[in-house]
């Protein structure tokens, strides 16, 4: 399994613990609730619903009633829901509770922060410290490598990496300040998801991340089928 195959995975099952859902309301959750999988198309989901049905972690359900009257008068099949499973469910607890390496990639961690409401404290600590360490690691680098090739750049490229540091700089104040909440206990107000925060230890919330406040690339136009 590649990387972000994984990641998005690890996105579907969070997403459906929640509640049940079909396919292009996954997708649209995807792609609103998670920016970072705003590039994933359908060709993408559906393999990686398919791969999750067949390992026992999700089962596929009709839509019921209300959808099998159009589909009966239009000829169209009724829409899939996809439930999560009790391994289902246990798969995605074990999924949460990892905090290796991994956790800390740009693309991971934010699907990780997304989901920080159903997470122990004591993960979340694990997971916002090994990230401020990893930044920390490449504003370091990027500091160095500034300074041996500052003087062969033009206004522009030294621009560009400014910007670049001025980002990473950033999300190291915004981590320091959520471990700060962590470590004091405090929570992130506001629901994750539209739901009210859940946690399987404290209570706290989960939100969305800002790291760089850098944009996804824009998503691909939606069709369902």
């Amino acid at each position: 399994m590649s990387r972000r195959s994984g990641i998005l995975e690890f996105a579907v099952l969070g997403l459906l613990r929640e509640a049940p859902m079909h396919g292009y309301e996954l997708r649209k959750r995807l792609n609103t609730s998670l920016g970072v999988f705003r590039a994933f198309s359908y060709g993408t989901l559906y393999p990686c619903l398919k791969t999750l049905v067949a390992s026992g972690w999700l089962i596929e359900e009709s839509g019921g009633a209300q959808d099998d009257a159009p589909a009966a008068l239009t000829g169209r099949r009724a829409k899939i829901v996809y439930r999560l499973t009790a391994e289902g469910k246990e798969h995605f607890e074990e999924l949460l509770s990892q905090t290796g390496p991994d956790a800390y990639e740009d693309e991971h961690f934010a699907a990780r922060f997304a989901f920080f409401g159903q997470t122990s404290r004591d993960v979340r600590m694990r997971v916002l410290e090994g990230r401020r360490s990893r930044l920390e690691e490449r504003l370091e680098k990027m500091r160095a490598s500034l300074a041996r090739t500052r003087e062969r750049l033009d206004d522009y490229t030294l621009e560009l990496q400014r910007h670049g540091m001025e980002s990473v700089e950033r999300e190291v104040r915004w981590l320091n300040e959520l471990i700060e909440s962590e470590r004091a206990g405090r929570d992130l107000k506001g629901p994750a998801h539209g739901e009210p925060a859940r946690d399987t230890t404290e209570g706290a919330s989960g939100a969305l991340p800002r790291p760089g406040d850098t944009p996804g690339p824009d998503a691909p136009g939606d069709t369902a089928t």
